[in-house]
């Protein structure tokens, strides 16, 4: 199951989000300690609950209040970042994707389909015949 972030990541692949849905106690623990390291700052284990940064329902705080670019995509409408038109140079989604090569892959995807530079589902529909669509 994926479900692509407004940055990229894929939030089905993430700890936090596995540690929610089948209520882990030691997998929020476990990331709580990792975090915590990471980031130089005091994450609990009861901090560890997201059902995805796109889904309606618990976040992480840095999720839910923190995250600099679920905040500018909600404000500008977007998907993910890849559907938005200052994709290409932006600093902020740019932490993200120049460390983790999935999500500027899942954002890249995204980003060339909104623009037309592959075929949309939707197009296949047209096809007059089963070998038409095998050019594709």
């Amino acid at each position: 199951m994926e479900m692509i972030a407004y940055c990229g990541l894929n939030c089905a692949k993430c700890d936090a989000y596995s540690a929610t849905v089948t209520d882990d106690s030691a997998l929020r623990a476990k990331t709580a300690k990792l975090w915590s390291e990471l980031n130089g700052i005091k994450i609990l284990p009861e901090h560890i609950n997201c059902e995805g940064c796109k889904k309606d329902g618990v976040k992480t705080v840095f999720c839910e209040s923190l995250c600099e670019i679920r905040r500018c995509a909600l404000k500008k409408g977007v998907k993910t970042c890849g559907y938005c038109g200052g994709f290409d140079g932006c600093k902020t989604v740019a932490a993200i994707v120049s460390n983790n090569e999935e999500a500027l892959n899942n954002l890249k995807t995204t980003f060339n389909i909104h623009r037309g530079r592959y075929i949309c589902i939707s197009n296949l529909k047209t096809l007059k015949s089963p070998s038409e669509k095998k050019r594709f």
